[in-house]
């Protein structure tokens, strides 16, 4: 059994990842781990053999507190789709090669969908190879779509940033007092789960957005447009929020109708933009009002300065707790969130196995949509208002927040 611990980063960033991180780092160490090794890169560096050994990187708990409050991925990230290995077993075999060159004991990814999909990988190679290297995943996306947790650590922070924003365009698009459509792109390919937290933006000092709209749910642009001129016919001013994944009857994406170029990386996943645009130019050509399009883009996952606290405490939690189930034997599993009540809120962990998480969409419950299909119910707002609360500032220097980074 190696003496030593390797973690890596992968997928899209958050603001809250590296509190995942800094749970394995200082959980590891506080069990005696001789080193603890990062990937820079993901798996894909790992095949590089590019790997740094925190303790020569982070050596206070100062700079554990800044890599806390630090967003984005520290050790770097890929979209690095490993081969089945009875199709590549060379892969495999050289990852295992450099594992046990570096005494490697104990494996961690912190990851969504696909990242589940390469621990799941490793640990049944592991398995069938009899190596005693245990690998445990660590959940992590703003898209709030892995199986069997309640949530995901990088959700509440990214759905506090788009209620936030949603209330400030609300506020903005009302102005002028003029006829005004304002469609909103927020991420979310095949599940709604962040769009569906602009819901979170109507409150005692905010009407809301007018319109959400949710991947799950076919969209139809004609019926889209009967909507907005009915709304604009008692309501000059609108704010749609919409899917960048948002498909049309038929399948394609909305985003396919505009003229953008699109990519496809490694896992088949195309580049979704456009959605907004296209939409606020469909309704302008159509309807006597002026539109504007605002896409949230990257500024979702990556705004550490609105940071949710339940959320990056949660994020360090799953690290620590995949690390103590890893030095007590457990192998091949994600630990995941399990909710006990909602008032007051509380929230534990467990541990499900990776096989019943990897390459699985959660979807967001079509009980939590109302009956028109354009917004969210009270339970989803329940369910969503509990992962936004407290906030944890970060460290400001000289008027700006302090990171820490890869030197």
């Amino acid at each position: 059994m190696g003496n030593n611990a390797i973690v890596g980063q992968s997928g899209g960033p958050t603001s809250v990842i590296n509190a995942s991180l800094a749970g394995v780092l200082q959980a590891c160490q506080m069990r005696n781990a001789q080193h603890v090794y990062g990937m820079q890169n993901g798996i894909q560096g790992l095949l590089e053999e590019r790997i740094i050994d925190f303790s020569s990187i982070i050596g206070s708990s100062m700079e554990v507190e800044l890599l806390k409050r630090t967003p984005s991925s520290f050790l770097g990230s890929c979209r690095y789709k490993l081969p089945d290995f009875a199709r590549q077993p060379e892969v495999y075999e050289k990852i295992f090669a450099i594992l046990d060159k570096l005494d490697i004991g104990y494996f961690f990814y912190i990851g969504g969908n696909d990242s589940m999909d390469t621990i799941a990988k490793l640990s049944e190679y592991g398995r069938q190879v009899n190596s005693k290297i245990r690998f445990m995943g660590v959940p992590k996306t703003i898209d709030n779509d892995l199986e069997l947790t309640d949530h995901t650590p990088g959700y509440g922070s990214a759905a506090k940033y788009i209620g936030v924003v949603m209330k400030e365009l609300i506020r903005d698009a009302t102005v002028y007092g003029n006829k005004f459509v304002t469609v909103v792109e927020i991420m979310g390919r095949n599940a709604g789960w962040l769009t569906a937290a602009a819901a979170l933006a109507r409150g005692e000092d905010c009407e809301g957005v007018d319109m959400i709209c949710l991947p799950e749910i076919p969209f139809n642009l004609d019926r889209f447009m009967e909507k907005v001129e009915t709304m604009q016919k008692e309501k000059k001013s609108l704010v749609i929020a919409v899917s960048e994944g948002v498909k049309l009857e038929d399948g394609r994406y909305v985003c396919e109708l505009s003229e953008d170029a699109t990519f496809v990386d490694s896992f088949g996943h195309r580049n979704l933009t456009g959605t907004a645009r296209y939409l606020s130019n469909y309704v302008a050509a159509r309807l006597d009002t002026r539109t504007r399009s605002v896409e949230l883009s990257t500024l979702q996952r990556c705004a550490g300065h609105l940071t949710s606290r339940t959320d990056i405490t949660e994020a360090y939690q799953v690290g620590g707790a995949a690390a103590k189930a890893a030095f007590e034997g457990h192998s091949g599993e994600m630990v995941a969130l399990r909710r006990l009540s909602n008032d007051p809120y509380q929230c534990t962990t467990e541990l499900v196995p990776i096989s019943k998480v990897a390459n699985l969409e959660k979807k967001v419950p079509m009980e939590w949509v109302n009956s028109y299909r354009t917004d969210m119910t009270h339970d989803f707002i329940t369910y969503a208002r509990p992962l936004i609360q407290a906030e944890l500032t970060p460290v400001y220097i000289d008027g700006l927040p302090r990171h820490i980074i890869m030197k």
